[in-house]
């Protein structure tokens, strides 16, 4: 049986940042899956409404910098829970050895385990429904899932299938560049978390079709393609060529455990100010504004 979780921390890439499900109340922010989460736990059985939660992913890290630089902030800051999810930038390199990366997202998970953290993971998304580009790297995705759940097995680990979450792939679930969840997307994943925790169990799915798209005119399709790789395609390699990370020069959004309640009422606080016409929110940086809105009541699914 789960003790009530009081304390979370989020760490990896992209994906756990929150990419592309945006904040409302914060340009150039992100919510995502573990901001919904956090405050779904505030009201789960599972949780606390005391909850604490900080996020330490960062976009673009490779499995490495998040093992090397992450897991140990977690391991001070010793929080009843732990979401790792990463290794899916590290299996877009046609080079990857995946049973290295298996072995190194292992060794974090004992430590954190040895610490006593209940640590929730992720599988990979099935690539399959994806760009030519991105589908090809499925047979790397598919064995790092293997090892994945071998890893949760044997250390008493919580598992989100993404793999197997079936309806995640219906095309309003994706942002437009393809690589990252829409806010629809970050909605269901945060349920399937925190069915995953309450129950043992993801959410239920049957079979492994996925929801149909509708057809479209080649040239349409063809005209979305080319779009596609201007706007998304051309930019990731470039950094690449460049040796660069779209998350080079940025830092964790909310990198010190912080009470939701007071993220909550601190980002109403920034509401009623800006309805009232005011930028003066008890003397709120910027910098205070955006950590308010990390973790705000994110309502349903709206895009």
């Amino acid at each position: 049986m789960l003790e009530p979780i009081t304390s979370y921390v989020a760490i990896g890439d992209s994906f756990s940042e929150g990419l592309m499900d945006p904040d409302p109340r914060v340009e150039d922010r992100y919510r995502g899956w573990t901001d919904r989460l956090a405050l779904m736990l505030t009201e789960s059985s599972v949780g606390s409404p005391d909850l604490s939660y900080a996020n330490l992913a960062i976009r673009g890290r490779l499995l490495d910098r998040i093992v090397d630089d992450q897991v140990p902030q977690v391991l001070e800051m010793k929080p009843d829970l732990v979401s790792l999810c990463a290794g899916g930038n590290d299996c877009l390199r046609p080079k990857a050895d995946i049973d290295a990366l298996a072995a190194k997202f292992e060794r974090a998970v004992v430590a954190m385990r040895e610490a006593g953290i209940e640590v929730l993971m992720c599988n990979g998304f099935d690539t399959e429904f994806s760009t030519p580009l991105i589908r090809a790297v499925r047979p790397r995705v598919g064995i790092y899932n293997a090892h994945l759940w071998s890893i949760a097995q044997r250390h008493g680990c919580h598992m989100v299938d993404l793999w197997g979450l079936r309806s995640l792939y219906a095309a309003e679930m994706w942002a437009a560049d393809r690589i990252h969840l829409s806010t629809k997307g970050h909605h269901l994943v945060a349920e399937q978390a925190l069915a995953t925790l309450e129950s043992g169990r993801s959410l239920p799915v049957k079979g492994f079709g996925v929801p149909a798209r509708p057809t479209r005119a080649i040239r349409e399709v063809m005209s979305e393609e080319s779009r596609w790789a201007r706007e998304y395609l051309a930019p990731w390699v470039g950094r690449r060529l460049r040796g660069q990370s779209s998350g080079d020069t940025l830092d964790p959004k909310l990198p010190e455990l912080t009470r939701v309640r007071d993220l909550v009422a601190r980002s109403r606080q920034v509401d009623r100010a800006r309805e009232a016409g005011t930028t003066d929110v008890g003397g709120a940086s910027a910098a205070d504004e955006a950590v308010a809105g990390e973790v705000t009541d994110p309502g349903g699914s709206e895009e």
